[in-house]
């Protein structure tokens, strides 16, 4: 006889690999497997994956896994996944034209087209979200448009947790989590929404079955446990978005307590039990199968960070310990870096300003800057980003956040960390969770076989604490303040700026 069952498994399909780790009851990290996801871009702002390429990524990622973690002491499987990318299948579950990934931006047009179709503040009440080129609606009104044939060869538009799920159990089904980023769900009937669909050409039965999160959607098929090495009968279950995840992951499930994902992108989300929507945030659904998540979104993280360190200092990618140098150095810079402003809008600007126009752009420089200057700045620029938007949220739901719990890659900067704090004045705390997208997926796979009664419990029992804390600075969040002030300022006088050479731009 085997092991009893006693761990359960958190897929995390992100979108350059899949991570598939195994939790115990108490939240302990058993085991962890990986492989990576190819992306192409076929053209300027395309991107594009096969989906074959997620399955045998986890499939990989799984068998990585067995190395520590054998597949009998699996109890069930729970999803975690990259939100607002999406596969069109013909009948027989054969992509009709490669994944269109999160990432591109071809649908530029399509975004004004559709709000024209079904109303702007109607999609934002209806979805949550305001229109912008993020979520899938805006693609697939792009596929209707410039793809019609292809288009119409297809019977089903899946999402990354529903295809997996297909593939894992042979029924198309997906998370309400999941869902809700495409900018199809209606959230607050928790369904489709047949006003969007319309518009769109489309009925529910060409979308996975949206269920809620910790349900069990089905079990590993033989031929998936085949391919997986899974045993045949596993519990999947019903995770959602890796953002959502995150914050069930790290028990972000009190207003006062916000996630910040310091990753490619930077995404905070905040807590409410109450459906409400604003040009501040996006609203989600929460992993937990109860309330929402303000989400806040800046598109250039840690990709700005890189982009500084490969364009800027030209530091070659085995050149790892350029970041702790270019650290050290901007620690001995004064706030505000020496009058030197970033507004980091590299990727355009989604929250609050939804202005896919929005450039990137250093404000005072001069001949005495040098490269820890500008890296100060950009990382000051990002924070007070984050303190401007949940700023927002505060004024606008009258809650009061005190403390970020940081995750992702750069939660590992004590700087930037402390400089978060003291720009935001709440406590920074680094989760001792490295992979909480995982974990919010396993949490929900627990609940789904009643480890524990709901995700919320699962997600209080499973949690982990905080290795480092970073606590704002009285006087250094005088300072930001003073800056902040500033900040705000910049945006709305650039405005004009932006969409001029935009316009300049077009025309070659």
């Amino acid at each position: 006889m085997g092991p009893d069952p006693d761990v359960v498994i958190g897929i995390d399909s992100s979108t350059t690999a899949t991570k598939a780790a195994a939790w115990m009851r108490d939240g302990t990290l058993a085991g962890l497997g990986r492989s990576s996801i190819p992306l192409s871009s076929p053209a300027k702002d395309s991107y594009e994956q096969d989906p074959e390429d997620w399955w045998r990524s986890l499939c990989e990622a799984l068998h990585d896994l067995w190395k520590v973690v054998p597949a009998q002491r699996v109890a069930a499987v729970g999803i975690s996944n990259q939100r607002e990318t999406f596969v069109p299948l013909g009948r027989q579950g054969t992509p009709v034209r490669p994944a269109i990934v999160w990432l591109d931006q071809r649908c530029e047009k399509e975004v004004p087209w559709l709000a024209g179709k079904v109303g702007a503040e109607r999609i934002h009440q209806i979805t949550g979200k305001p229109p912008d080129m993020a979520p899938v609606a805006y693609r697939i009104a792009w596929m209707l448009r410039w793809e019609p044939d292809l288009f119409r060869a297809a019977s089903m538009f899946a999402d990354v947790h529903g295809y997996l799920v297909w593939r894992l159990t042979g029924a198309f089904r997906t998370s309400w989590a999941s869902a809700d980023p495409l900018g199809l769900f209606d959230m607050r009937s928790k369904a489709w929404s047949r006003e969007i669909l319309e518009a769109l050409d489309l009925t529910p039965d060409k979308l996975p079955e949206p269920v809620a999160p910790g349900s069990v959607l089905g079990q590993v098929s033989q031929a998936a446990g085949a391919a997986t090495g899974l045993i045949p009968g596993t519990p999947v279950v019903a995770g959602g978005g890796d953002g959502q995840a995150a914050g069930l992951g790290v028990n972000a499930l009190v207003p006062w307590r916000a996630y910040l994902n310091l990753g490619t992108a930077v995404v905070s989300g905040t807590y409410s039990r109450e459906y409400r929507t604003d040009k501040a945030w996006r609203t989600m659904g929460s992993c937990s199968g109860e309330g929402y998540i303000y989400e806040t979104s800046l598109r250039a993280g840690t990709f700005l960070v890189d982009w500084i360190v490969r364009h800027i200092c030209q530091a070659p990618p085995e050149d790892t310990g350029v970041y702790r140098r270019l650290e050290q150095l901007a620690a001995d810079v004064a706030i505000g870096s020496q009058g030197l402003l970033a507004l980091p809008y590299w990727g355009a600007v989604m929250t609050p300003y939804w202005d896919p126009l929005a450039r990137g752009c250093l404000v005072g420089l001069t001949g005495s800057h040098r490269i820890a200057h500008i890296y100060r700045a950009v990382l000051e620029g990002i924070a007070l980003e984050q303190a401007l938007v949940t700023g927002m949220i505060e004024e606008r739901t009258g809650t009061e956040v005190k403390e970020y719990v940081a995750i992702g890659g750069g939660a590992a900067s004590d700087l930037w960390c402390q400089i978060i704090a003291d720009a935001s004045g709440k406590t920074v705390r680094r989760s001792t969770t490295v992979e909480a997208s995982s974990l919010g997926a396993a949490m929900c796979a627990a609940a789904g076989i009643c480890w524990y009664p709901t995700p919320e419990a699962a997600a209080e029992a499973m949690s982990g604490g905080v290795t480092w804390v970073a606590e704002p600075s009285p006087e250094a969040s005088a300072r930001y303040r003073e800056l902040l002030g500033i900040y705000r300022d910049l945006y709305p006088q650039l405005r004009e700026v932006f969409s001029r050479l935009a316009a300049f731009s077009a025309r070659g």
